[in-house]
């Protein structure tokens, strides 16, 4: 039998000179959901309950429609199934409420935003509503892990007598794991409009050296965690005593510094603002402030979404 003498290869045996191996770049993720609610009818929508008008997501946002509580409003959960946004991710959301219909948006989980080297993460929260309408936009908290760079904003519009009660949280770091938000990008906008006028635009900006910002005694004083809420519509203002009261029942018993929090109102317009060293506390706060006031001003259940209970 004839041996031959099998050549090596240069994908067998290293070589000095063989190229470096390239690796693949990271599919950038951009999703992003609508979904449009418009004022029920017939038997199956009796009660106020609103229907189903348009629907559209993308990888990777998904919608799902869990059946509403008794007496609670129609239900529209927004699921990220990607785990999570990294440097150059993208998500926008748009959530539209019809003439006379009244409907509820919220999340299935906190959103994580992991470190970055380079790009921003963009989110946008576009919510629209109509005469006689009333909107709720009810997310989980946003986690910024170290190094994260996140910008969010959330457009909100309204038409006649519609109204949209809608809130943002963001947790400034992994504090279970000892992991604070040291350094990073963190940037919360609001625009706000009532028949097309702009009334409240608002700008939270955290970057670079934010820890010595979180620490500082005139700044976040050490806090960990913040929140705003609005409710936005005509004759909004009038609601700035039930707010207050509300605040009031949600931090009986606490601490005067466990959540520091406080409500102000301009025409049309009122907000809510929250900030607490320990995020879990100020989470109980908002849920607890946020079902009482839908209650006092629109006669709703003070309750949360099932998914928000802890």
């Amino acid at each position: 039998m004839q041996l031959r003498k099998l050549e090596p290869t240069t994908s067998a045996i290293p070589n000095a000179e063989m190229e470096t191996p390239v690796t693949p770049a990271r599919i950038i993720t951009d999703g992003r959901a609508e979904v449009t609610f418009r004022q029920g009818t017939g038997a199956a929508h009796q009660g106020g309950h609103a229907a189903l008008d348009h629907l559209y997501y993308r990888d990777p946002m998904k919608i799902l429609f869990p059946r509403p509580v008794a007496g609670d409003l129609a239900t529209a959960v927004l699921v990220t199934t990607s785990g999570g946004m990294v440097g150059g991710d993208k998500l926008a959301f748009a959530g539209k409420v019809e003439a006379g219909a009244s409907a509820l948006f919220t999340a299935q989980a906190a959103e994580k935003i992991y470190r970055s080297v380079g790009p921003d993460c963009e989110m946008s929260v576009d919510l629209d509503v109509a005469d006689g309408g009333w909107l709720e936009w009810l997310p989980h908290e946003s986690i910024l892990f170290d190094q994260a760079r996140l910008k969010r904003k959330t457009t909100v519009r309204v038409s006649g007598s519609g109204m949209v009660m809608a809130g943002e949280m963001m947790v400034f770091g992994r504090l279970a794991r000892g992991e604070v938000f040291t350094t990073g990008l963190a940037r919360e906008a609001w625009d706000v409009s009532i028949e097309g006028r702009p009334i409240w635009r608002d700008a939270l900006h955290l970057e670079g050296d934010v820890l010595r910002m979180l620490d500082h005694a005139a700044a976040f004083d050490g806090a960990r965690a913040n929140a705003t809420a609005i409710l936005v519509g005509q004759g909004a203002e009038d609601q700035l005593e039930a707010a207050r009261d509300c605040l009031a029942q949600a931090t009986d018993g606490l601490d005067a510094r466990d959540v520091l929090c406080a409500a102000t109102a301009m025409k049309g317009i009122v907000i809510a603002r929250f900030m607490a060293r320990d995020p879990m506390k100020l989470r109980r706060v908002y849920g607890a402030w946020w079902k009482s006031f839908r209650h006092q001003t629109r006669g709703l259940p003070a309750r949360l979404p099932r998914l928000w209970e802890i």
